[in-house]
């Protein structure tokens, strides 16, 4: 395990391959998880990318920081980590919440990124009478009260069968998040909105969406795309909100077709 000191908080991170030879793909992940769940699209990638992940403050094994969060602390954390590892030119792909990471950091460090994939997020995200009632509850009553819902929200009903072991995995993930990061972060979504900042954008993006995603539907997603010149946009089927759980194979082959268009001019979806 990698831990790094950025901005007087304890990263956990982890990368795979030498970051100096070939492109970086940088993986932020969505609320109420840690960056495991970009295993399965990470066991195809590595090898022809230099590949970062890490737990954004509040989650996983990273500190829970100063609080209250903004979308620019959470980005600040990743520039921090990006200087610490000299990487600049990184395609950053960011799910949900780490789409907004991705979209802040942009804002904020345009040198660090050479292309966005945005998967399952959008230019905002719910309204302040949403997540101010989501933080009011697990504030109340913690995250697993909340945690059926949601799971309803991140994967089909196939996904959410009893046998499937891995969806009690997942559900195990998402409850033993602190209680603090998951509440501060939410409060960070609610006040985040990249609406203006999303028709600036000058690199390549890629817009990404599961067919069956209930926190960030399609269209949704699609509204982001158009506010982005000259976006990409691709849905993923079988899929909610977490794609690179349910539907790795077809992720993995859209964000490789994306960077060979993006870093190749190659053709891609």
């Amino acid at each position: 395990m990698q831990f790094a000191r950025i901005n007087d908080v304890t990263i956990h991170y982890q990368i795979i391959g030498a970051t100096g030879d070939k492109p970086v793909l940088v993986f932020v992940n969505s609320l109420g998880t840690d960056f495991r769940i970009w295993r399965d699209v990470i066991v195809r990638l590595a090898g022809d990318f230099a590949i970062v992940l890490y737990d954004k403050r509040g989650h996983g094994l990273s500190d829970l920081g100063q609080m209250p969060y903004t979308m620019e602390d959470h980005a600040t954390d990743l520039a921090g980590l990006l200087d610490l590892l000299a990487v600049k030119d990184a395609v950053i792909c960011g799910l949900s919440v780490g789409g907004l990471i991705a979209q802040s950091l942009y804002q904020r460090r345009p040198d660090l990124v050479r292309a966005l994939i945005l998967s399952d997020t959008a230019h905002k995200i719910g309204t302040a009478a949403s997540w101010d009632s989501r933080i009011a509850k697990v504030e109340a009553v913690g995250i697993e009260a909340i945690a059926d819902g949601v799971l309803e929200l991140w994967f089909t009903p196939a996904f959410r069968r009893p046998e499937n072991t891995a969806f009690g995995g997942y559900r195990n993930m998402l409850i033993r998040q602190p209680v603090e990061g998951y509440v501060a972060t939410c409060a960070a979504l609610r006040d985040a909105d990249f609406t203006e900042a999303a028709k600036k954008i000058a690199v390549p993006t890629i817009c990404i969406v599961g067919d069956h995603d209930g926190s960030t539907p399609p269209e949704l997603v699609l509204s982001m795309a158009k506010l982005i010149p000259n976006a990409r946009y691709e849905v993923i089927k079988g899929a909610g909100h977490i794609p690179c759980v349910e539907q790795p194979e077809a992720l993995t082959a859209v964000i490789r077709a994306f960077i060979d268009f993006a870093l190749h001019g190659e053709k891609g979806p």
